[in-house]
């Protein structure tokens, strides 16, 4: 990914970026997320994206309290969550029945700062990165983060959900590769997702993913942490 490097400054990035509420789903710096679009509004935003910065932006919407909604909502009225992250399109492949295969990689959180008015299907906000300028740092805090820890609990949790995984692969990825790729990939709700999105850094994301490990390791008899 040679592209990476032209993002060294908040400055580098888009200060307009085109939106893509996904309700449960979260992006993080380096992190991929793969995604199949398929709705004309989001084919429409890809064909506009892939011409211009190959940035888009992933976000929430807001909390939804009773109602039950899209997991994209429909419209440009529904309210979002102030924090996303930017991601590029670093892959993708046109399907056969017209759905578009694509991965981002994440590039830097942002806040929304205003939602501009557009004739386009699909939402742009004016958003801002200053507050997260450290995320365009590769590895930043990766030394801060218990490790053996993580990897213990995640041990536990697997076992108990009796899921497989690769550990080879987890003990040769880097800290900061395994955090934001497991905030991504956790089966927690939207709350805790954006949690894990808006932890102040490596370290607090890392012990926020095992607080809420241990939450569901005890809620279903188990005793977290404790596998060696």
């Amino acid at each position: 990914m040679g592209w990476i490097s032209q993002y060294q400054r908040p400055q580098d990035l888009p200060q307009s970026l085109p939106l893509f509420p996904l309700r449960g789903t979260i992006l993080l710096p380096r992190a991929t997320l793969p995604l199949n679009i398929f709705e004309p509004r989001y084919l429409a935003m890809l064909d506009d994206t892939l011409s211009g910065s190959r940035l888009i932006g992933i976000i929430q919407p807001a909390r939804a309290g009773t109602t039950i909604e899209a997991e994209s909502p429909h419209g440009k009225s529904a309210p979002l969550r102030s924090v996303g992250c930017a991601g590029r399109v670093s892959t993708y492949q046109e399907l056969d029945d017209g759905r578009l295969a694509i991965s981002l990689t994440g590039i830097c959180r942002f806040d929304v700062m205003s939602e501009a008015t557009t004739p386009t299907d699909y939402r742009v906000a004016s958003v801002g990165y200053d507050r997260f300028a450290l995320d365009l740092t590769e590895g930043l805090g990766e030394s801060d983060v218990d490790r053996a820890g993580l990897l213990r609990v995640l041990r536990t949790y697997l076992d108990q959900n009796r899921l497989d995984t690769d550990w080879v692969a987890i003990e040769q990825a880097s800290s900061e590769s395994l955090v934001n790729a497991l905030s991504i990939m956790a089966p927690y709700g939207a709350e805790e997702k954006q949690a894990l999105l808006e932890a102040r850094d490596l370290k607090s994301r890392a012990e926020v993913l095992v607080a809420l490990a241990e939450m569901e390791i005890a809620a279903s008899g188990g005793s977290g942490g404790t596998i060696q």
